[in-house]
């Protein structure tokens, strides 16, 4: 990368130290490279110099100088005309200021040392430079719907903005196992992730546990499949990591087709079926105009769930947390 970026800190990446949050975008990056950028002031924070154990803020603006290229094995490997048109394919909504794409079930977000396929790398698209779209906030791998993006760095801080300060209204579909009750109401319970590596877990934690996060879901359900399985909407109300997944698990009720969080119970019911959790509706300020209304057809994936559980989508409301359809 020749040329100098400025990057948006997404919602879910608040509170992420600076150094690490170089290494989850550029995994390339030696630790010594990556100190001496720092501490030679090529590295910025929302304009001014910034240690490399400093804590990032949802929308607060990194000034990334040019970087060193990845092996292109691994990054940064000239779009081919086929990724190009499949990521364009993936486009929801497109304006001068945002671009919303529906990400598809299994393409990560953003690339790790594992990962050379995914979101972020296809971004080129677009363009380069500051014509490069920005993400803002992110979606679990094997999580399809809604991933919005800025265009500039002033429409990326503004939308990330809305989602640090809770005025993104998410609505997540999902097929849990079993039948939920309460059918509706708000799941107040505090996460802490637990383990190592890819071994690592959002478990419950006690409220003054160290470490612990506070975690609220609103859920309600829509529609059941007697007593194997029901069709839930879910509203994060906080944005912690794997929230949805860990809350439905600590409910008794987990998302099928889980390989993380699901137990034997539920992945003996769920068979061949792929996560069934997807990122149905956004609702959000645009950065400089009215409100975002956002939908994203139901994946691949979750048609299979529908179709084995003989659920049908238009049974639910836009908005299943207020209004008829409510049950």
């Amino acid at each position: 990368m020749n040329e100098v970026r400025t990057i948006a800190v997404a919602a879910d990446e608040a509170g992420v130290r600076l150094d690490r949050w170089f290494r989850r975008r550029w995994p390339h990056l030696g630790q010594g490279q990556l100190q001496k950028l720092i501490r030679s002031g090529q590295v910025r924070v929302d304009g001014a110099r910034a240690k490399a154990d400093a804590r990032l803020e949802a929308g607060a603006l990194v000034r990334v100088p040019p970087l060193p290229d990845a092996p292109p094995s691994e990054r940064d490997r000239p779009l081919s005309s086929r990724d190009a048109a499949f990521a364009r394919s993936l486009t929801l909504y497109e304006d001068d200021e945002v671009l919303v794409l529906n990400k598809p079930a299994g393409l990560a977000v953003q690339g790790g040392t594992k990962t050379s396929r995914h979101v972020d790398g296809l971004l080129g698209a677009w363009g380069e430079g500051l014509t490069r779209p920005r993400l803002v906030h992110r979606l679990d791998r094997d999580t399809s719907g809604v991933l919005v993006l800025g265009k500039s760095p002033q429409a990326a801080a503004r939308l990330s903005g809305a989602f640090a300060r809770r005025r993104a209204q998410k609505t997540y579909w999902a097929i849990v196992m079993g039948f939920p009750k309460p059918g509706e109401g708000v799941l107040d319970l505090p996460l802490v992730k637990r383990g190592v590596g890819d071994r690592e877990l959002m478990v419950p934690a006690e409220p003054k546990e160290p470490r612990a996060e506070a975690a609220q879901t609103e859920f309600v359900t829509i529609a059941r499949a007697g007593p194997r399985a029901a069709w839930m909407a879910l509203r994060p109300l906080t944005g912690r990591t794997h929230q949805l997944r860990a809350h439905m698990k600590a409910m008794g009720h987990p998302i099928l087709g889980d390989p993380k969080y699901g137990d034997e119970a539920s992945r003996e019911l769920s068979g061949d079926l792929k996560l069934q959790l997807h990122a149905r509706r956004l609702v959000l300020p645009h950065p400089t105009k009215g409100t975002l209304v956002l939908e994203a057809p139901l994946s691949p994936e979750m048609r299979e769930g529908f179709a084995r559980f003989g659920f049908d989508e238009h049974e639910a409301a836009h908005d299943p947390f207020q209004g008829p359809g409510r049950r």
